[in-house]
């Protein structure tokens, strides 16, 4: 009985780390899309973003800070999901991947924590960068 509990589990699970995919490469898509405003509408009001030592905490703060990431036409860099995995509750996911320069050289490797807020709608909760070693 168990074995089929497991079984029933996994193609939820495959479900909820595509959506998060998605989700994500969405996220991404407001850094090469300019849209500052929307790339908000995916934070948290929670959210908690590191960079170094530093975290900035709660959806203004990080947003505010992120607002100098979108002053340029050209987007400073990209990112998209090289791994996800969502936890068997359903309620957090974790996606991570390559980050790029704007000249297209892998720079760091993102950490992004997701927590579905209400059904089908996924927000960051926790995210870091980690330069990238060769």
């Amino acid at each position: 009985m168990a074995s089929g509990l497991v079984a029933s589990d996994e193609p939820r699970s495959t479900d909820l780390e595509k959506q998060v995919a998605g989700v994500e490469r969405a996220f991404a898509r407001t850094m090469a899309d300019r849209d500052h405003a929307a790339f908000e509408s995916f934070l948290s009001e929670e959210a908690v973003f590191l960079s170094g030592t530093t975290a900035r905490r709660g959806k203004r703060a990080v947003a505010a800070h992120w607002k100098g990431y979108f002053t340029e036409p050209d987007a400073p860099f990209s990112w998209e999901p090289e791994t996800v995995s969502v936890l068997a509750s359903g309620d957090l996911a974790i996606s991570t991947g390559p980050v790029w320069n704007a000249e297209g050289k892998r720079t760091s490797t993102y950490t992004s924590i997701w927590k579905q807020e209400e059904p089908g709608v996924w927000r960051i909760v926790f995210d870091r960068g980690n330069k990238y070693c060769e």
